[in-house]
């Protein structure tokens, strides 16, 4: 239980951040985003490992460090916090002007660009957070958060910045995003997630081992949006 409540802790203010700041209209709304996940990997990565995002969790399971049995219960808690964390952004912040969508080629760039970062987020959560050669290290955090900021100012306008199925849930729920848009999302984000873990397995043989229950492990942070 402590775990999936860590989990719920930090996507709830991983979404709370990213609603109030984008609805407040904050020119520094992706530094505040890449911030506050950078934060609560390091207040809940020695818990949970600090997922705060499913294709995350699907990348952690493919991966090998994951049980099936909490794969689920770990996805849940981090949507109930997501969904706590924009009504609470809602009650603070207000609704925001109109809700981002796209359609057409466009719609093909968001899936495309979706794919892409959220591929990249997986990827380095997986080698800095996971990875036996980097045991213990301090830079973790800092690393994941600053692959979710650079995603956003890259592709917030293209796809609205999501990397998460959590958050695309969260944002949807707040009116940031269109609930037309949610399969795109969905989609792109848990293939992105399963493909980062697929090729981490391919780039680091001796570095896998096969899944474990999670209480026999020790907890590793392996944070996301």
């Amino acid at each position: 239980m402590r775990k999936y409540l860590t989990e719920l802790i930090g996507t709830f203010f991983l979404v709370f951040t990213i609603c109030a700041a984008v609805v407040s209209g904050s020119v520094l709304a992706p530094l505040a985003i890449g911030g506050v996940l950078a934060a609560m990997i390091f207040a809940g990565g020695h818990i949970s490992g600090a997922h705060y995002n499913p294709a995350v969790t699907v990348a952690v399971w493919v991966r090998g460090r994951l049980a099936t049995r909490e794969l689920l219960p770990y996805m849940a808690a981090q949507v109930i916090g997501a969904i706590a964390g924009a009504a609470t952004a809602r009650v603070v912040a207000g609704a925001p002007s109109e809700a981002f969508s796209a359609s057409g080629s466009k719609l093909g760039s968001a899936l495309v660009a979706e794919l892409a970062v959220t591929f990249a987020l997986a990827f380095v959560v997986l080698n800095v957070a996971t990875s036996k050669s980097h045991p213990n290290n301090s830079f973790y955090g800092i690393a994941i958060g600053f692959t979710v900021l650079a995603g956003a100012v890259a592709v917030g306008g293209v796809s609205g910045g999501v990397f998460n199925p959590a958050v695309a849930v969260g944002v949807s729920a707040a009116g940031l995003i269109s609930w037309s848009m949610l399969w795109v999302y969905l989609v792109a984000n848990f293939v992105a997630g399963a493909l980062a873990g697929a090729v981490f397995r391919v780039l680091n043989p001796g570095d896998v081992e096969a899944p474990a229950p999670v209480e026999s492990q020790p907890a590793e942070a392996t944070g996301t949006a």
